[in-house]
């Protein structure tokens, strides 16, 4: 089947579209060896001196203003492991992705590429970085996002095996895999500096976040509970410690094929159930949504961009809603 975008949403008024970046430090490096190396099309090899100061930590934040928002609280969107912003922006098959929606929605929209991805740079190894970068191949990615079993991949498209009722757009899985990008391991802290000082420029907000992301910004309501709203954490992987204070509200998204997925899912989940429990005996209001059990069946990893993604989208907006959000 081939890879069509559905039609044009509704226009949206903005009042600005701009970017920044976020946090970062510098680092200097001496004692490296000058080469010579032609830096152009056609040009004659130059010095090249990578002695000096380097940035790293940074992260990068593009901002969508409306002109006339319907809700004060902004929505920063956060991407997960191995990904950028850019799956916000756009569905796989090139429909209008949850970036739209929540601006059509009201909110004034900010989507970053986490430290170390995308516009966000990356820093070299082993100089800067202690060690060279993770790259998903599409046979992982197949069984990891959930969207069909364990031996399931095949370098041919239509060898290939999807969860019945899959509902990611299985057609579009090869251009979707062109959005990956490398990813290390061990920069935990980093990205959460940077996720912390989007937080404190932006005053009070709501996260939604996804995977690795999800994580994170269970991390950061701990740290800023006055300034983090609301946490909407579609499919966590990774939790910060359990705590005692009492949290902002989330609300936990889960989608189908756990039964029959890689193992890996089982830890992960697993962690998510737990933190949520010590954060309700703390207190907080914790709220889960599993799809298959509310009747929205065949979700793969990335929720938001399978095709019954508003479905799920409007169940998002009417908890936000309740809560004043």
């Amino acid at each position: 089947m081939p890879c069509t975008a559905p039609p044009a949403a509704e226009s949206v008024a903005l009042r600005s579209v701009h970017s920044f970046h976020v946090g970062g430090h510098c680092r200097t490096l001496k004692g490296l060896p000058v080469s010579e190396r032609s830096m152009v099309q056609g040009g004659a090899p130059r010095r090249v001196d990578p002695n000096g100061d380097y940035v790293l930590g940074q992260m990068y934040v593009q901002a969508f203003r409306l002109a006339r928002p319907r809700v004060a609280l902004p929505v920063l969107l956060w991407h997960g492991g191995g990904m950028t912003g850019s799956h916000w922006e756009s569905s796989p098959c090139g429909g209008e992705g949850w970036l739209w929606r929540f601006l059509s929605a009201g909110y004034d929209t900010l989507v970053s590429d986490a430290v170390e991805r995308g516009r966000s740079s990356w820093a070299m190894y082993p100089q800067l970085y202690a060690e060279a970068p993770f790259f998903r191949t599409k046979n992982e990615a197949w069984e990891m996002f959930r969207i069909g079993p364990v031996g399931g991949y095949a370098s041919d498209p239509g060898q290939r095996i999807a969860f019945d009722g899959q509902q990611f757009p299985v057609e579009c899985f090869d251009n979707f895999a062109k959005q990956w990008v490398p990813r290390w391991a061990g920069h935990d802290g980093m990205a959460l500096d940077a996720y912390g000082a989007l937080v404190e420029r932006t005053g009070p907000c709501v996260i939604v976040a996804h995977s690795q992301g999800a994580g994170y910004a269970a991390a950061i309501a701990q740290r800023y509970p006055d300034m983090v709203r609301a946490v909407v954490a579609i499919e966590p992987g990774g939790m910060p410690t359990r705590t005692r204070q009492r949290l902002p509200p989330h609300l936990f998204i889960w989608g189908d094929f756990f039964d029959t997925s890689h193992l890996a899912w089982s830890g992960y989940r697993g962690l998510a159930d737990g933190y949520a429990a010590a954060a309700r005996f703390a207190g907080s209001r914790i709220d889960v949504l599993d799809l298959p059990r509310a009747g929205i069946h065949g979700n793969s990893h990335f929720v938001m961009l399978d095709r019954n993604n508003d479905a799920v989208f409007h169940r998002v907006i009417a908890w936000l809603h309740a809560l004043g959000c």
